[in-house]
């Protein structure tokens, strides 16, 4: 746990970055945490992190690439639970034009977010430490619900 805190004591105090402008020293690994000016929002985890917060936030990014946005346009939406059939799937919500503007507007919001960064290469540090920054900062589109 000490050394969990000693990496979010690292990731709280970074100066935050654009997620359009990540600097060239940036680890391959880590967790990252998007924020909207002092509230945190979201924290991930990845093995690539360049790649994994273009998925966030790009253009061309996908409802199951850009998690955090989805979610966003699901609150916006009021389209909140998920489907597990064809009706309200995934997919189905893409079709949707409202609901594919709420996304396309929620992937540009993500990308206007601060993001900060730690590395972290270790698979499972990474996993303990998204959800130790998750639950100190109360970051309110995290959840560890299982499906």
């Amino acid at each position: 746990v000490e050394a969990l805190h000693e990496k979010f004591e690292r990731l709280s105090s970074m100066a935050p970055v654009m997620p359009d402008k990540l600097p060239p020293g940036a680890p391959p690994t880590g967790i990252y945490l998007f924020s909207e000016g002092a509230r945190p929002m979201y924290v991930g985890r990845t093995k690539n992190l360049r790649q994994r917060i273009g998925n966030h936030c790009g253009n061309g990014a996908q409802e199951n690439q850009a998690v955090f946005a989805f979610k966003l346009a699901r609150e916006e939406t009021g389209r909140l639970r998920p489907a597990y059939k064809i009706v309200g799937s995934r997919a189905a919500l893409m079709k949707d034009p409202e609901f594919a503007a709420a996304f396309g507007k929620a992937k540009l919001r993500v990308r206007r977010m601060a993001l900060r960064y730690v590395e972290e290469p270790d698979p499972l540090r990474q996993a303990l430490l998204e959800m130790y920054v998750a639950v100190v900062l109360k970051t309110p589109y995290n959840d560890f619900e299982t499906h």
